[in-house]
């Protein structure tokens, strides 16, 4: 099992890339669980039809038993789908949410019910500390991609999340893989990201193009793999997927 967490800057588009590369992977055969761990609770919302499912820590409150099938929902391609949730508004902080949800996950022994060969973290990466760490904490993550374009506050964000995985894996096996970069098109948007991968030691693994299939496919309520499987924008995020499998799932470097 290999588990993935993916960070960065608010609205930098983690979502929809954490979505395509689930439904990458389920096509080429593997196994996946996407965990949404933004309070917002939409992080599986494109494999899932557009449709929002109960949170963890919705499921929780009700005060009754819950089971592993109240928490996981299966989207397109068998992705199985969770949804950590966060506080009532103004009440507690998202961060201990997290924290709760994963606790429960654990102790319902999610991973070893489900079996997946990847795991998906899709956390909120504006900052990095209390809850929003848990992924990168216990042996939960192996790898850490940052999502960023070459705007300089989503840069900010991806030097502060670098920063705070290379204290962490310090003290465990945890890597940083490098930054997907979701191009959003700016003047001299990769001369500035290439100058921040010089600067701070974070390569490059992928370039994402802007592509107009991304929003038709997001107002389906679908990812592209799934929308639009021939479209050249589905194939960057196959190639994507392929690259992390030749690199880390077919044995080709050890964890």
């Amino acid at each position: 099992m290999l588990k993935i967490a993916i960070y960065g800057k608010g609205g930098i588009g983690k979502s929809t890339t954490i979505s395509n590369l689930s439904a990458a992977f389920s096509k080429l055969g593997y196994r996946v669980m996407q965990i949404g761990c933004d309070p917002k609770a939409d992080s599986t919302r494109t494999l899932l039809g557009g449709k929002r499912i109960p949170t963890v820590l919705d499921q929780m409150r009700t005060g009754e038993d819950v089971s592993l099938k109240d928490l996981i929902y299966q989207g397109d391609g068998g992705v199985f789908c969770i949804e950590s949730g966060g506080p009532i508004p103004g009440r507690g902080c998202a961060g201990k949410g997290i924290v709760t949800a994963f606790e429960k996950l654990e102790s319902l022994n999610a991973f070893e019910e489900y079996k997946p060969d990847i795991v998906f973290y899709d956390v909120l990466g504006d900052v990095v500390c209390g809850g929003f760490a848990m992924p990168l904490r216990s042996g939960y993550s192996d790898l850490v991609f940052i999502v960023t374009s070459g705007e300089l506050m989503s840069l900010y964000a991806a030097e502060n999340i670098s920063k705070a995985v290379k204290e962490l894996s310090e003290y465990s096996d945890l890597e940083l893989a490098g930054m997907i970069v979701n191009r959003r098109n700016i003047e001299k948007e990769m001369e500035n990201i290439e100058s921040f991968a010089k600067e701070t030691g974070v390569s490059i693994f992928s370039e994402i193009p802007r592509s107009d299939f991304v929003q038709k496919a997001e107002d389906q309520g679908k990812t592209v793999v799934f929308s639009y499987p021939y479209s050249s924008q589905a194939e960057v995020y196959m190639g994507i997927a392929k690259k992390v499998a030749k690199l880390w799932l077919d044995g080709k470097r050890e964890l």
